[in-house]
């Protein structure tokens, strides 16, 4: 598994703010939004090309565009929707998948509820969005759901991470497969509710309200 954390003026700014209480739900989401993007440029970094003859008005010239097939885009649910549009802004052309997971409370073990994802993922580039990567459970059991339907390329994008978390995920995908995970930051640790200090709180909440 490769760790790349973006390290860049304009993703600590708005990470700033993401972590202030005082920012309101409709802030959070369009600063998400804006910091994904800055992630995407990251996470697309090795993303599938071919090349192509292009006509200018000119000059013919070569350049390149998205190989076939195209990538998959994974939010987990829910609060990996709010990831998106700004994922999908630079893949357009990309396909979305959905997979709902929720973490039980007291196990702290990863609980399916939904799954729309091709049965087949062989050659398939795969991204997975999810804010947190706090224990490693919500995101290791994504992984493994690629994972058997034969994927082998997966960069998943997150807000921030705990070390006890990649650790975790590190652990489980050994020498499986490429495993990419991109953050904008790594923080101290997990507290004993297993939530990430600093952290920014509850992802979902703070996106769409508590329900």
């Amino acid at each position: 598994m490769r760790l790349h954390v973006a390290d860049h003026p304009l993703v600590a700014h708005k990470l700033a703010v993401l972590r202030d209480a005082d920012t309101a739900s409709p802030t959070f989401r369009q600063l998400v939004d804006e910091l994904v993007t800055l992630l995407a440029y990251e996470a697309t970094r090795h993303v599938r090309t071919r090349d192509v003859q292009v006509v200018t008005p000119v000059a013919t010239t070569s350049g390149v565009k998205l190989a076939n097939p195209s990538p998959i885009v994974v939010p987990i649910l829910r609060a990996g929707l709010g990831m998106l549009e700004g994922m999908t802004r630079l893949l357009p052309t990309a396909e979305v998948g959905f997979l709902g997971l929720q973490r039980d409370e007291e196990t702290l073990e990863a609980i399916t509820y939904a799954n729309r994802l091709p049965d087949d993922l062989t050659g398939r580039q795969c991204f997975l969005l999810d804010p947190m990567l706090a224990t490693g459970n919500t995101l290791v059991a994504s992984i493994d759901y690629l994972l058997q339907r034969g994927a082998r390329d997966v960069t998943a994008v997150c807000l921030i991470a705990a070390p006890e978390g990649i650790r975790v995920v590190e652990q489980f995908v050994g020498d499986r497969a490429d495993v990419q995970v991109v953050v904008a930051a790594v923080d101290e640790r997990l507290n004993e509710k297993a939530y990430i200090v600093p952290g920014l709180g509850d992802a979902g909440d703070r996106l769409y309200g508590i329900v």
